[in-house]
């Protein structure tokens, strides 16, 4: 229920805040990266693989809490085009939401090439003011 609550207020400050034309967006301080830890770039791994998500320059705070230089990863699954950097992620089968501050995942990967990337989220899931991307990395998952 807490979570349904949290996603309903997300989505209604998101709907204010763009019928408004303006969205709330925190800072991220100058120097601040995301990258994945694992799998490494061109990594051949099984159809089940944990991917460790790295931050540097700021922490880690889940959605809902608002602490200045804090996030959470999102992690973008085969997606050719970034998303609007000036709403909130959508949560969707493509981009994976870890909003209690996780900091690893375990997938389940049909075999074939993927492609993993992370963007930090704010308290309301949206990208900072100077987003932070982590590069995208391409993994191949054999049986």
């Amino acid at each position: 229920m807490k979570k349904f609550i949290l996603t309903l207020c997300v989505c209604l400050v998101s709907l204010a805040s763009q019928a408004q034309g303006v969205l709330p967006k925190s800072k991220s301080p100058d120097g601040a990266r995301a990258y994945i830890i694992a799998p490494a770039n061109g990594e051949v791994v099984g159809t089940t693989l944990k991917v460790q998500f790295g931050l540097s320059g700021m922490g880690i705070a889940p959605a809902g809490v608002k602490l200045d230089n804090t996030g959470h990863h999102h992690l973008l699954l085969d997606v050719d085009k970034m998303p609007d950097l000036n709403v909130p992620l959508p949560a969707t089968e493509h981009v994976l939401h870890y909003g209690k501050g996780q900091t690893e995942t375990v997938l389940k990967l049909k075999p074939g090439k993927h492609t993993l990337q992370l963007v930090l989220g704010d308290y309301l899931h949206l990208p900072h003011d100077k987003p932070v991307i982590s590069e995208k990395i391409t993994i191949h998952v054999v049986e």
